[in-house]
């Protein structure tokens, strides 16, 4: 066979390696995108960003701090959806769950049947739960969630998320919604999960702070 005639041949293997590297790195690009885009979905994972907050994260996701080392809730108060003012430390005696959620959001839509119904119950026990209402851009469609899900406890109006910004640094993230919080009797961050929460997970957070004395 003439050189000619092997020439083509030797062009179209080049052709097809330069084809099949292509591929290969633009395989490789899309898997690096996706596992960008997957963490900052996830942003802040359980740990919820750098800071000592005394913190241990159990694989549940539920994080919890030792009555020694919890750090005490910083000045929660403020306007609710409904426009009446509410400051937290009001609740000081009592157990105070706190639910950072957002109408826009789905997994704080999937969990809410879940808070509404162990709020009911454990309300005569000296729970209290409080919602932090975040980045709705009014109060209207945040109203239109509690009616749909019967929300009856009180949620703070921050749409901005400047109370979110209180809390020491690595308890909370910003990105992280729905996020929960558990304060015991004394107004200090005993609990919190930067999940969405089944009933059992929920109950699984309030209890052992509830059980303190």
């Amino acid at each position: 066979m003439s050189a000619a005639c092997r020439a083509p041949r030797r062009l179209n293997r080049t052709r097809t390696r330069t084809r099949t590297r292509r591929r290969t790195a633009l395989v490789a690009v899309g898997a690096a995108v996706a596992a960008l885009a997957l963490s900052a979905c996830t942003s802040g994972g359980t740990s919820g960003g750098s800071g000592k907050t005394g913190f241990i994260t159990g694989a549940d996701g539920i994080a919890t701090a030792a009555k020694g080392e919890r750090d005490a809730a910083p000045d929660l108060s403020g306007t609710t959806i409904d426009g009446t003012k509410l400051d937290v430390a009001d609740y000081k005696g009592k157990v105070v769950v706190i639910n950072v959620w957002g109408s826009w959001c789905s997994p704080c839509r999937a969990e809410a049947p879940n808070f509404v119904k162990v709020a009911a119950q454990t309300a005569g026990r000296g729970v209290q739960f409080v919602g932090i209402n975040t980045r709705d851009t009014s109060t209207e469609p945040a109203r239109a969630f509690e009616k749909q899900y019967g929300v009856t406890y009180p949620s703070l109006y921050d749409p901005t998320g400047k109370l979110m910004l209180r809390f020491r640094k690595g308890t909370l993230n910003p990105q992280a919604i729905p996020s929960t919080l558990v304060l015991d009797r004394d107004g200090k961050i005993a609990a919190r999960t930067l999940q969405p929460l089944s009933e059992e997970k929920l109950r699984r957070l309030i209890d052992p702070v509830l059980a303190e004395k």
